[in-house]
């Protein structure tokens, strides 16, 4: 009896809650999957269930493929996104590693600088980030989004490493200070290694921000084939008031499967680099 009303009790309070959180976040991505493979006779007919699939197709996946350049927009987006991370957590981890582990006037009002710069709206800042692509003739090129995606991604690289730098031992470095190592190769190879949970955190999130964003790549981003995943299928699939809802769906599917594959294989890294970033920071 005791082990039933625990059973139950656990259903209750912990499975129930977990089935319907599922279920409300999923629901967003059953909806792209059931009407990417609706043909379009299911699609427009509003007499049918619209969370059903009666006759599924592919003829969606297969128009994407074929009549758009959507490999070439996945290569442009992949590209855009692996270099901002990489760019971002170098010169993010070169701005959180003084901050956190050395003391000098006016750190404590840098870092608040810092995480002050990562919440101003993109809005506000794309018109003199156009003018500054614009003066330096980048305008429909991959470098114009390269440069200007780094300025909100290494503020947030910098703000979620400082938390992970405090964590780890003064001691550690110290000891390989006094063997000779300089502070560069100290944090190199001993603080680094040991902030690897929080680096990956810091480049999982910095990927998936990068590879969504619209605003920039929107406005600098003005031919074809240079564009990114999520500008290309809003100006390629909706023209005028023709929205080819099923390529639609089809191209944001396919567009979240590197992130979904990424979170998959590194999960667990992510989720101890937030913890120890959120608790001993």
């Amino acid at each position: 009896m005791v082990g039933s009303d625990t059973w139950r009790q656990r259903g209750t309070h912990l499975y129930l809650p977990l089935a319907g959180f599922m279920v409300v976040m999923l629901f967003p991505f059953y909806w792209m999957l059931i009407t990417s493979l609706k043909p379009n006779q299911e699609l427009y007919n509003a007499r049918i269930m619209p969370l059903v699939v009666y006759h599924p197709t592919l003829e969606h996946y297969i128009g994407l493929i074929t009549k758009t350049n959507f490999f070439g927009w996945t290569f442009n987006t992949l590209l855009v996104a692996t270099v901002t991370t990489m760019v971002s957590l170098v010169f993010g981890a070169m701005a959180a590693y003084p901050l956190a582990r050395m003391n000098f006037p006016g750190a404590g009002l840098i870092a608040l600088a810092i995480a002050a710069t990562y919440l101003v709206p993109q809005t506000l800042l794309f018109i003199p980030m156009a003018d500054l692509i614009n003066r330096l003739g980048l305008v429909n090129t991959l470098a114009s989004v390269m440069l200007t995606y780094p300025t909100f991604l290494i503020p947030f690289c910098a703000w979620l490493l400082m938390g992970d730098f405090k964590s780890v031992p003064r001691e550690l470095e110290e000891s390989a200070r006094i063997d000779g190592a300089s502070r560069f190769v100290a944090m190199v190879r001993i603080v680094l290694p040991l902030c690897i949970p929080g680096l990956l955190s810091a480049g999982i999130f910095s990927f998936t921000l990068s590879q969504n964003e619209f605003l920039y790549a929107l406005i600098f981003l003005n031919k074809s084939d240079i564009r990114t995943v999520p500008v290309a299928a809003i100006a390629e699939l909706m023209r005028g008031d023709v929205f080819y809802w099923g390529q639609l769906m089809a191209a944001a599917l396919l567009g979240s499967v590197p992130v979904a594959v990424i979170y998959s294989f590194f999960v667990e890294h992510y989720v101890a680099g937030l913890t120890a970033g959120a608790v001993k920071g």
